[in-house]
């Protein structure tokens, strides 16, 4: 069977619209999604300030997400690009493999909030509220 080229085109925004529910479904169920900090994670990947010479006003954040990985690493990435199966958390964003953080004003407004309600004294769990109730 042989489809039209309009039949085709909604066959498939039906279906990549179906394949995304379970995303959508999953960003209203709130921090219940938030990755659990790894064991023995390091900042020791996030991009150094040698390697941000090109960008030395984001040098102080890199250094911020690399003092906290295990605040880091607790929080979901809410700016959508971080989706492939190599970001398991806000830590990815900043690490070399894929420092999506230097461009994405939601990378970097998550750690700056995440980073300064730390110092605050604020546990990871009302980071996560926050960083929710701000960006998710």
């Amino acid at each position: 069977m042989l489809l039209t080229r309009r039949q085709f085109v909604v066959a498939g925004a039906a279906g990549v619209f179906s394949l995304s529910a379970p995303l959508r479904l999953r960003r209203v169920a709130g921090t219940a999604d938030h990755p659990a900090p790894r064991r023995g994670i390091t900042g020791a990947k996030v991009l150094s300030a040698a390697q941000l010479a090109k960008h030395p006003k984001l040098v102080s954040l890199f250094d911020s997400v690399r003092k906290l990985p295990h605040i880091m690493d607790g929080i979901r990435c809410n700016c959508g690009c971080g989706n492939p199966p190599s970001m398991y958390s806000l830590l990815s964003c900043y690490e070399v493999a894929s420092p999506m953080a230097l461009d994405c004003a939601v990378c970097q407004g998550q750690a700056r909030l995440a980073a300064r309600l730390h110092g605050e004294g604020s546990s990871l769990e009302q980071i996560r509220k926050a960083v929710d109730a701000k960006f998710g």
